[in-house]
């Protein structure tokens, strides 16, 4: 186990322990204040490839040796880049997995002491580097710039970009110049935290699979919670709901969860919808209660409480004299489900059984008999009206987590049909949540290795914003540089606001193996507010053995289980003392 997470890990478990330095006294303390709260740190990272070149070009190996940020005089064994009669050179280098931050540039010393301006391309994938802002396959600069004209210095350095790359194109733009070059590295920025959650097991593909999801995560945990460090960095309510899953079951307690949830209700004066989605809101409440539930911090529930009643009562006036749901705002689920307004009635049918649900939890946790009764009475409405989920996998899974519909039936009706066909990044986590409801582990497995290990086997290192089970015929690899006669999984397809190069490579919301195989294999199931009690029970299926960890409050708890020749499963578990754990 050891060896496989050092591994999986190696690029950010050994990057604990920073110091923060205190600012000099000059500086205002409202300033200095402000700079200390930075929760992330900067490390470089050298290529580990370069995928393909053109031109004149000497030395390019030198790019990919470790590096220290420093221009010097020795002027030995420079990269050089030369623009003459043949052409301008250019070259893309491969940083290995997926990454949020920049990138620095340390050069030589040329004839001329001035600026040589070159093009720098940030790509997720190897082709979106190389691709072009244009309308043919969408790639763009929304929300970070990834294609810019810029001047590097001579002898000198510089540092560009804010973005989620894999992918650096360099193009020389000067005509008959030569650029010397000592280093590029990528400026990986990052939480400085550790995985205090782990998962292995004997099925190589799933340990990756969930580490890949707590990776995605991570990435995104930048000054908020953002969803996507490519192209949606920002604060989607629904769509933390899923990453704050995983936070609960890999990193515990981090501050950028309340900070995001605080920033949603902050800036949505009710009765708007966070986000402008109906749904939106209603994940808000589901993630006060998972948190709560995960972290025990009463204080920080009673902050929510005000705006938490308020919440409630506009969701109770939006259920209709025939017990249905006529929720205004955008009526939304996902993205593959949009065009679907049946499926999207039934989603939104149970997530006001869900949300009202969890809404009366806390009241009561809230000392707030009065909102608790509004709750249990509107909930008790809402189950008396049924929606057919019109074959909507979305629909379905949340009918099945709401009680509205039978989990078998829904499963055996429209999740299990055709494997993981019509299965979300997002929405995936509750259509396998709906399966182990219904006691369909197996398929459940299934779905999970034949979908998000797709995304691995086209070179992904970290999950995608969507996929398609129907975009993976003749396609290329996202590492590799496409054929002749391949479609380009990244720059052909997409949908909906993600067409082509559009589409976000790194999405948090596409995180849900990771929480799911915690709870469902390792069988680790929160029971008790703070981790007080955890309750254990696997489910190996297939699998030979099991382990791993999962934070609490109060430390770690471990757990292995292993399957013996007689069917029967032997499980060790250990932890703090103050967690009290049910077999």
């Amino acid at each position: 186990m050891k060896k496989t997470y050092s591994l999986l890990f190696f690029f950010c478990l050994a990057l604990t322990g920073v110091s923060q330095a205190q600012l000099p006294p000059i500086f205002e303390n409202s300033r200095a204040q402000q700079a200390q709260s930075e929760a992330t740190v900067r490390r470089f990272l050298s290529p580990v490839r370069i995928l393909w070149q053109t031109g004149t070009i000497r030395n390019a190996e030198r790019l990919l040796k470790v590096g220290n940020g420093q221009a010097d005089l020795s002027g030995k064994d420079m990269c050089s880049l030369k623009s003459d009669g043949t052409g301008k050179p250019s070259l893309l280098l491969d940083f290995g997995r997926e990454l949020h931050g920049g990138l620095q540039i340390v050069t030589g010393q040329w004839k001329e002491s001035k600026p040589i301006t070159v093009r720098i391309r940030f790509g997720e994938s190897a082709s979106e580097a190389m691709s072009t802002i244009e309308p043919k396959q969408n790639a763009t600069n929304d929300h970070a710039i990834r294609d810019l004209t810029v001047q590097v210095p001579w002898l000198g350095k510089l540092e560009i970009g804010n973005t989620g790359f894999r992918f650096v194109r360099i193009d020389l733009v000067d005509g008959d110049t030569e650029l010397l070059l000592k280093e590029i590295r990528a400026i990986f920025v990052f939480r400085d935290i550790p995985y205090l959650g782990s998962f292995h097991s004997s099925d190589d593909l799933l340990n990756k699979i969930w580490a890949t999801g707590a990776y995605t995560v991570h990435l995104n945990m930048q000054d908020y919670l953002w969803d996507g460090i490519k192209r949606d960095r920002l604060v989607w309510v629904g769509d933390m709901h899923p990453e704050v899953s995983t936070i609960n079951a890999v990193f515990g307690y981090n501050e950028v969860v309340p900070k995001s949830l605080d920033l949603a209700r902050d800036i949505t004066p009710l009765p708007g919808w966070m986000n402008g989605i109906s749904t939106y809101s209603m994940w808000w409440i589901l993630i006060q209660k998972d948190w709560y539930l995960h972290n025990g911090k009463l204080d920080y529930l009673k902050q929510q409480q005000p705006y938490l009643v308020k919440l409630v009562n506009l969701l109770i006036q939006k259920i209709d004299d025939k017990n249905s749901e006529k929720l205004d705002g955008t009526r939304f689920l996902d993205w593959p489900s949009s065009e679907n307004p049946k499926g999207i009635h039934a989603g939104l049918q149970s997530m006001m059984v869900l949300s009202l649900n969890a809404a009366g939890e806390l009241s009561r946790i809230l000392n707030d008999p009065a909102t608790a009764k509004k709750c249990t009475e509107a909930v008790a409405r809402l189950k008396q009206y049924v929606p057919d989920p019109n074959n909507s996998k979305q629909g379905a899974a949340l009918l099945a987590l709401s009680g509205l519909v039978p989990a078998e039936k829904a499963n055996k009706d429209v999740l299990a049909v055709n494997g993981a066909h019509n299965f979300s990044t997002f929405y995936g986590y509750y259509m396998l949540q709906a399966q182990a409801q219904a006691g369909d582990y197996k398929t459940a497995l299934a779905n999970i290795r034949e979908f998000w290990g797709g995304m691995l086997n086209l070179g992904a290192t970290s999950f995608w914003e969507d996929f398609n089970l129907d975009w993976v015929k003749n396609t290329g690899r996202i590492d590799e540089l496409v054929k002749e006669g391949q479609k380009d999984i990244h720059g052909d397809c997409g949908a909906y606001c993600y067409v082509g190069f559009r589409h976000s490579l790194a999405h948090g919301w596409a995180s849900g193996p990771t929480p799911w195989l915690t709870e469902h294999v390792l069988g680790i199931k929160v029971v008790e507010p703070g981790c007080k009690a955890i309750k254990i029970e696997p489910h190996l299926e297939d699998l030979t053995f099991a382990e791993g960890t999962f934070p609490t409050p109060y430390g770690i708890v471990k757990v292995k289980h292993t399957k013996l020749a007689s069917g029967k499963i032997q499980t060790d578990v250990s932890g703090p003392k103050e967690v009290r754990i049910i077999r």
